[in-house]
């Protein structure tokens, strides 16, 4: 504890504040009022929240001496240090630092808590060799509100927020308690106002702004002019400019990679259920943050891949219904344009997840058999090239518990058939029902999403599936990650140790492998399906 002490001058609503953070830091506060019941009202605040604002601070502290005093002499002796705190008249801080000039210690620093009056202004009675000492230190409302200025930063946006909602009473346009529900509702967990500017992006400040100025006849040099001149001008616009704002663009991740997802149209901005099928979209984020969408009304897209040889995506539409048999498969470049139809609607059932293979991109014949018999409708599928395997799940009755996932062999064995190969086996049976899956064959992993009933069920899982001699016994199962909303696509990302899942909630979830720093990287109203990832 320092051997000298602090003092408050004022011991109002904001001098016993002030008063009491100090005692509680451990300093030692002397606070002078010439009101009793000011005074006796301090000693009364602090001894009932020292520990509350004690709290707030980190490991524990001895608390400081505090008393109050009536007269200046007796309070300022041994200061080092004097905060003002009286009441918000000029003359009355004038005359203030006038006794204080003469009554602190010569090296005690003068400090004025003014919400308005600038330091300059108060030193009108202060010795001239004493004025370097003088400075403004603004506490807003401790403890609730712990910030302090020493310059006019917040103060002056609130002097323009102030003098608005007066006006706005004076002209009788609204009152007090509808201007402080409106604040709430804007304002509660909201943006600080440049990122808010940011989201919303400057030129279209700068549009909303050029018609205040022509409706209230104000002068715009000093507000839309500046972001034009020193921002919009230069391309950098907010959050869609890959220039950034008023902030800086985030840096991307290492190579991170660009977010292709599916929006399968059944969202919170679908007004009807019957207009899914022209609602369905394809979105890519950048590592920048920035969302695109490149392709709309699809009909209910599920699955997505990339052919980054190629610079093409391909996508899978699963209809309108079961019922309707108007799937497709389709491509496009990275960019949404040179759309092409691969399998038109009709040739297949409900198209679900799809993965590229790009040592042989190919389409041939299409027939889709076994459309009634839903614990053979295939949903996710995963490849592993050096084995020569792939792996799908395969689906049952919704929320059945009847779901499996199946390995065979990419090429059909000689002499056999689809529907008589002898070279498919079951890895897992009775899952609750698993959707995407991928294979990683550096530790021989297989991961898959799962959308089925809790506690089981809305998970990420993966086992290590081995070689195909691998026991089922063996096998064990993890969860990686629960508590989605009905998930839905998986990419694994191996050079990042990363894993991304959708959901039909309208996330996107980043994952590393050892299932740390679950993370959201893209959340709105969408109804979320398929995704991968372009470097």
């Amino acid at each position: 504890m320092l051997s000298k002490g602090l003092v408050l001058l004022g011991a109002g609503v904001l001098g016993r504040r002030i008063a009491c953070t100090f005692v509680a830091a451990g300093y030692s506060v002397n606070i002078r009022d010439p009101s009793k019941d000011a005074r006796d009202g301090a000693i009364e605040y602090i001894n009932s929240h020292k520990d509350e604002v004690s709290a707030l601070s980190k490991g524990k502290r001895t608390y400081g001496h505090y008393a109050a005093f009536e007269d200046m002499e007796s309070a300022v002796r041994d200061a080092w240090l004097v905060i003002e705190a009286v009441p918000e008249k000029l003359e009355l801080k004038i005359d203030t630092f006038g006794e204080l000039d003469k009554k602190a210690p010569a090296d005690c620093i003068l400090s004025s808590n003014s919400s308005s009056f600038k330091s300059r202004f108060i030193i009108e009675q202060v010795r001239h060799q004493r004025r370097s000492q003088v400075l403004n230190i603004h506490f807003t409302m401790p403890p609730t509100i712990r910030t302090v200025e020493l310059i006019f930063i917040f103060n002056r946006l609130w002097a323009a927020v102030k003098g608005e909602i007066l006006t706005i009473l004076a002209d009788e346009v609204s009152e007090p308690a509808e201007i402080d529900k409106l604040w709430d509702q804007m304002f509660k967990n909201r943006l600080p106002p440049y990122k808010l500017i940011d989201q919303t992006n400057l030129d279209t400040v700068a549009f909303i702004e050029d018609n205040y100025i022509e409706e209230r006849n104000l002068d715009g040099s000093l507000t839309v002019d500046w972001p034009r001149n020193n921002y919009i001008k230069e391309g950098r616009l907010g959050s869609k400019s890959i220039k950034g704002g008023l902030y800086p663009p985030p840096p991307p991740p290492a190579c991170g990679p660009s977010l292709y997802f599916l929006n399968v149209g059944l969202g919170g901005n679908c007004p009807e259920v019957s207009l899914a099928s022209q609602n369905g979209k394809i979105i890519c984020k950048t590592p920048y943050g920035t969302s695109t969408t490149l392709l709309t009304a699809l009909n209910c897209p599920d699955g997505i891949d990339i052919a980054p040889s190629e610079g093409r995506m391909f996508w899978t539409n699963m209809g309108r219904h079961t019922s309707t048999f108007d799937g497709s498969v389709l491509s496009a470049k990275l960019d949404g344009s040179n759309v092409k139809t691969l399998i038109e609607p009709g040739k297949v059932h409900t198209p679900k997840q799809l993965v590229v293979d790009e040592s042989s991109l190919k389409t041939g014949d299409v027939n889709t058999v076994d459309k009634q018999d839903m614990t053979r409708w295939c949903v996710g599928i995963g490849l592993d090239k050096n084995a020569g395997k792939i792996y799908w799940t395969q689906k049952g009755p919704s929320k059945g518990g009847k779901r499996r996932i199946f390995r065979a062999n990419i090429e059909i064995p000689s002499g056999e058939t689809a529907s008589n190969r002898s070279d498919i086996e079951t890895l897992f049976e009775n899952l609750p029902e698993p959707i995407d899956i991928k294979f990683e064959p550096e530790t021989q992993t297989l991961y898959w999403t799962d959308r089925g009933e809790y506690p089981v069920g809305n998970t990420l899982n993966r086992a290590n599936v081995g070689s195909p001699t691998t026991s089922e016994k063996v096998r064990k199962l993890e969860m990686l990650a629960r508590h989605f909303h009905e998930p839905i696509g998986l990419k694994l990302d191996p050079r990042h140790n990363h894993v991304y899942v959708t959901d039909l909630g309208g996330t996107v979830y980043r994952f590393n492998l050892d299932r740390t720093d679950k993370t959201v990287v893209h959340s709105d109203d969408g109804c979320y399906t398929g995704i991968t990832l372009a470097f």
